[in-house]
């Protein structure tokens, strides 16, 4: 088995692993707004739990999204950071790909619907064959817009924010995008050539921003002013754009 580090910070839980021949250690803590303190004292620890150094590692794994803003840059920033200076590839996986595979660890399912919370009344989803090792594009959606497709096991975080609008008919189970499973997923990916460069790894976003800046709300309220002035409204040409996903 390769030597590999693995983390995922897409969600508000923070996990971490090392893969050393055929043992892993792992950690999991709190995440969110902590993760990008807790992420590399947390790194070293576990490296030198497992009797390896950076330098060993044949690739560096991280959780590329969809999930919250700052933990995607947070880690999508380290992997690149910590590959860069040590010279190894890093190779960036799908969360919802992750949360089928520890779905599929778990229960031994073979078709998942993974969904994760993507907060703002929204979740993210896609459909992942995980015999197969392929999952569809991630989409985000109101809950009730989630269709689960017949037999298919509904896995992720979104339960407890969202359980009620869900879809009732479908057997479920409540996981997360986990370290552990990013390494169960590596050796596949790696020999199918899907790490790169360091410099090259990015952050997988499905909103297109995370929050209006300073000025744009400023325009935002002297349109809607002006507006009211004006009298009602013209409807919309089309959807309004979206946000990019996570939390400021």
């Amino acid at each position: 088995m390769p030597e590999l580090l693995a983390f995922d910070c897409s969600t508000d839980t923070l996990s971490v692993a090392v893969q050393h021949g055929d043992r892993v250690v792992a950690r999991t803590q709190a995440g969110g707004a902590q993760a990008s303190a807790a992420l590399i004292p947390l790194i070293h620890e576990l490296l030198a739990e497992a009797g390896l150094t950076l330098g060993q590692l044949q690739a560096i794994v991280f959780g590329r999204g969809p999930g919250a803003f700052t933990g995607l840059r947070t880690a999508c920033a380290v992997a690149q950071g910590l590959g860069y200076g040590a010279n190894l590839p890093v190779l960036p996986v799908d969360t919802l790909r992750a949360v089928a595979e520890e779905a599929r660890h778990a229960t031994g399912a073979r078709q998942v619907l993974a969904v994760l919370d993507a907060r703002m009344d929204e979740v993210y989803a896609a459909a992942c064959d995980t015999t197969a090792g392929t999952c569809a594009a991630p989409r985000l959606m109101a809950p009730q817009q989630v269709e689960v497709p017949a037999g298919h096991l509904l896995a992720g975080n979104a339960f407890a924010a969202y359980g009620e609008r869900l879809p009732a008919g479908a057997p479920r189970h409540a996981c997360l995008p986990t370290a552990t499973a990013l390494l169960r997923l590596a050796p596949a990916l790696l020999a199918a050539g899907a790490a790169v460069p360091a410099a090259e790894a990015q952050p997988l976003y499905v909103r297109d921003k995370v929050a209006q800046t300073t000025a744009e709300r400023q325009a935002a309220k002297a349109e809607a002013a002006g507006a009211g002035a004006a009298g009602p409204a013209l409807p919309a040409a089309g959807p309004a754009p979206l946000t990019r996903e996570g939390r400021p």
